[in-house]
């Protein structure tokens, strides 16, 4: 078909746009509990990282995360989406996650209406009255579906956005040096094609104890390079 390769092609640039970790979402800001879990000495090395990352896509990502943003993604009415979130700020135990979430969400809305999309104004609206609170698997689907993005790809790009941020936090912790970040995400690129090709879990639900009760303890640290 004419002009079909040009249309893959775009797709993919979009993807790669919104996958890049310079593109301001605001995750920089996180490590997921994992600067805790060094100072405590759970982990020490390149492979306590990939054993982290590991658990976060397969038991937080994968079985919460990728439900919301795949349900976020199939509605159009404000007021589902709004309620969407609130079962996203239910279901996140820990306050640090909740409003780190909230801010990485609110981020990547600000980041999208800052590249004209007009499509996202009636969300950031909803959070700026107080009635949404912009988690961010709701903002993801709210924003990259603005920008054409598939509910397929929008699940990829979340997926590896996670892995990759993970992999820059350990860097900035001195866990691991850039290029044992990337094959760190060679590695967990074949668990997480394996992931996308599940069907979702009827009810979204997460388990990564260790990881939360150390975001937990995160405000009380004597020294914080990150928010959570």
């Amino acid at each position: 078909m004419p002009g079909a390769p040009m249309v893959e092609q775009d797709d993919l640039l979009l993807s790669l746009q919104m996958a890049d970790s310079a593109f301001p979402s605001g995750g920089f800001a996180f490590s997921w509990g994992l600067e805790t879990l060094k100072a405590d000495g759970h982990v020490c090395d390149g492979g306590g990282v990939y054993a982290f990352a590991h658990a976060q896509l397969r038991w937080r990502w994968a079985s919460s995360d990728r439900v919301f943003l795949r349900r976020a993604a199939d509605l159009e009415a404000l007021d589902a989406l709004v309620a969407l979130d609130r079962e996203v700020e239910a279901m996140t135990l820990a306050k640090e996650m909740r409003d780190g979430s909230c801010r990485s969400g609110r981020a990547l809305l600000r980041a999208h209406a800052a590249l004209g999309s007009r499509d996202v104004a009636q969300y950031r609206k909803a959070i700026a009255e107080g009635r949404a609170l912009g988690h961010l698997p709701v903002a993801q689907a709210v924003a990259w579906r603005a920008a054409g993005m598939t509910a397929d790809a929008m699940e990829a790009v979340s997926a590896y956005t996670l892995v990759a941020g993970i992999g820059q936090a350990a860097v900035r912790l001195a866990l691991m040096g850039p290029l044992e970040a990337q094959v760190m995400l060679t590695r967990l690129r074949p668990e997480i094609s394996r992931l996308l090709a599940q069907a979702l879990p009827d009810q979204p639900h997460a388990f990564v104890p260790m990881a939360e009760i150390a975001v937990m303890r995160h405000e009380t640290g004597d020294a914080r390079l990150f928010a959570n």
